[in-house]
């Protein structure tokens, strides 16, 4: 059934005459010219419209000058639609309706953003139709991506075999060098934190735990000297007995029994040489050497400078009865740790020719290594009792 069309006219000719695009009904080419009768034109059906630009008139018949219609005008029936001539040109769209074009032509659907059609019916079939309706709202409601510039989709990878995944496997795992190094830079960087970790200990931790424990003694041995408690003359190995006063450098120690690291040196106090061919006088014996060793690095540090101290300056050693005063004389700055020879009665290498009333100190050098020692001595200059009170050297 051909879809019903408003009839275009082609100016008064047309109206004058009763033909489509200036050819009468009947002539060569137009449509039913010998198996239809020529029927009136009437006007147009009340559901039609006419195009936008054109004002529609109803067709007549061409009649004499002042006749009047006949009588018997047959009116067309509302379902028939009446043949007619589009003159020489067809039109292959006759199986639905069409909306006119509007004025100036026809327009392409709205594109959206991405350069995809939007709300329009996409060209192509009803497939092509559908997949642009997912490419625009998604499946099942869920918005879809963007497409890609390039307008290229991916499809969907097969799944791999279980040969392919193997392989995969083995690409992925790393090799023996990898995991060789790995264990290799593991091992470095754990010894670096170990090494760290036990520079921070000599350098800081043990420091402070000496410093602890050097107070502790020196606190304990006044409350004895206040209490008037008695030491006996012998002293047993990490007793403490007296106090070691070095102005210059701010240093006061305990002095203990002995030279042993565990229970004298590395508890930050000084060591009386007391035993076996390093046996020294003590402060209170008329003649002979006083012979002390320290730490010059870590567990209290206690000789660390005494490189700086210079001849003439005091250092005291404080019994519970009495003040022992001596003068830096001489320094040895480096020497063999077998040169026992520094803590003589005498002491080699020291300056002093006859026998006196001499203090050596001891320590390791250079710093942070025991490869060398350095000696310190000096001289009595005075010998105070406690109920005089404190020498000048300390008061100052």
């Amino acid at each position: 059934m051909t879809a019903l069309r408003p009839e275009r006219e082609s100016g008064a000719g047309a109206r004058d005459q009763g033909t489509s695009y200036g050819q009468p009904y009947g002539a060569p080419g137009t449509f039913g010219e010998q198996d239809r009768p020529q029927q009136p034109h009437q006007s147009p059906q009340p559901h039609q419209s006419p195009q936008p630009h054109q004002s529609p008139q109803p067709h007549q018949s061409p009649q004499p000058h002042g006749a009047q219609p006949p009588p018997h005008r047959a009116q067309p029936q509302p379902h028939r639609a009446q043949p007619q001539s589009y003159g020489t040109l067809r039109d292959d769209e006759t199986m639905a309706l069409r909306v006119p074009d509007p004025p100036g032509g026809p327009q392409r659907p709205s594109q959206g953003p991405a350069g995809s059609p939007a709300d329009g019916p996409a060209p192509g079939g009803r497939a092509a139709r559908r997949r642009a309706a997912r490419r625009r709202h998604g499946r099942r409601g869920v918005t879809a991506l963007p497409p890609e510039p390039s307008g290229v989709v991916e499809e969907p990878r097969a799944p791999l075999s279980r040969v392919e995944a193997r392989r995969l496997a083995r690409a992925r795992r790393p090799s023996p060098g990898v995991i060789a190094s790995r264990v290799i830079g593991e091992v470095f960087i754990t010894t670096g934190v170990l090494m760290l970790l036990f520079v921070t200990y000599q350098l800081w931790w043990t420091n402070i735990r000496a410093h602890a424990q050097a107070g502790s003694e020196a606190s304990q041995l006044k409350e004895d000297w206040a209490s008037g408690k008695r030491n006996p003359g012998v002293f047993e190995p990490g007793q403490g007995f007296a106090l070691l006063h070095i102005p210059r450098l701010d240093v006061v120690v305990p002095i203990a029994e002995g030279i042993d690291s565990e229970k004298v040196l590395d508890r930050g106090m000084v060591g009386h040489y007391a035993e076996g061919a390093l046996k020294t006088a003590m402060p209170d014996a008329r003649t002979g050497n006083f012979g002390l060793a320290g730490h010059r690095n870590t567990h209290g540090e206690p000789f660390r400078y005494i490189n700086r101290l210079e001849p003439g300056d005091p250092i005291v050693v404080e019994t519970q009865d009495r003040y022992y005063v001596y003068k830096m004389a001489s320094i040895l700055p480096v020497t063999s740790p077998g040169n026992i020879g520094v803590l003589d009665p005498v002491p080699r290498g020291s300056g002093f020719t006859r026998p006196g009333r001499y203090i050596t100190l001891t320590t390791c050098t250079p710093e942070f290594t025991s490869k060398y020692r350095m000696i310190v001595w000096g001289k009595m200059a005075e010998e105070r009792p406690r109920s005089k009170g404190k020498p000048d050297a300390l008061v100052d």
